[in-house]
């Protein structure tokens, strides 16, 4: 998984889509860059449930958050390919999953993984995520994304709140020192999100992988180095507050 390079000693031809039937050309574009994706040949070669898991492959490949013996909660799991991935590089045991995924979608078993069907917007689904963990998170992985209506703002503002939920949920369970990466799209929304993990992480960026197609407005937040959170009055943790910048 280490190499990266997409379609690696896989012979690829040209397909198109024929101009005949009622498929509208913009469709018939998507279908032929789909075909025509060297990520989509690889995950088919190699066995992986989405193009969308080299992305994660490369940025772990830059950035090692993700490292054997951790356990990871992936938020928006389906189709699975985020998990295989985490599964792959912590190590995790059937027997003793520490990788565990939540979608209101329907994912197939993925081995050394644990996968709730929920909306991860349920009041409930913390806590149900924890409880199937085991334990604290060392990094909560998001690839959450609204369903897309076309218009680039209105999208940019669904998916942005699924990234602040996220991002609250990261500094509420991580661990000191864990890791959270998440999707958002580029379009000027996410200052408070921002503001808020750079109070609570010691390192935030953007990170674009070469997975993520060039003409596509989708961004990663890298946040590294949960800082924990400050101890309320009886010495407990309290959750969601992080100590100053």
């Amino acid at each position: 998984m280490k190499d990266a390079k997409a379609g690696a000693g896989i012979r690829q031809l040209k397909t198109r889509v024929k101009k005949k039937g009622k498929i509208k050309s913009s469709s018939r574009r998507w279908l032929e860059r789909h075909l025509n994706d060297p990520y989509v040949h690889r995950a088919n070669a190699e066995g992986m449930r989405s193009r969308a898991a080299y992305k994660l492959i490369e940025i772990n490949d830059k950035y090692k958050i993700l490292q054997p013996g951790m356990k990871v909660v992936d938020l928006g799991a389906a189709p699975g390919g985020w998990c295989q991935v985490a599964v792959n590089i912590v190590k995790s045991k059937p027997e003793a999953p520490s990788v565990v995924g939540i979608d209101y979608l329907p994912v197939d078993p993925i081995p050394g993984a644990t996968i709730l069907q929920a909306n991860f917007l349920d009041d409930d689904a913390p806590d149900r995520l924890i409880e199937a963990l085991g334990g604290a998170p060392d990094v909560v992985l998001s690839d959450m994304a609204a369903p897309t209506t076309g218009h680039r703002r209105t999208d940019h503002l669904r998916t942005m709140h699924l990234c602040e939920t996220a991002a609250d949920f990261a500094v509420s369970v991580l661990k000191p020192g864990g890791h959270f990466l998440a999707k958002t799209f580029q379009g000027g929304a996410e200052g408070e999100v921002l503001t808020m993990l750079k109070q609570h992480f010691a390192s935030v960026h953007h990170v674009k992988p070469p997975a993520s197609r060039a003409e596509s407005v989708e961004l990663y937040i890298l946040a590294r180095n949960f800082k924990g959170r400050k101890a309320a009055p009886g010495g407990e943790e309290a959750a969601g507050e992080g100590p100053e910048a």
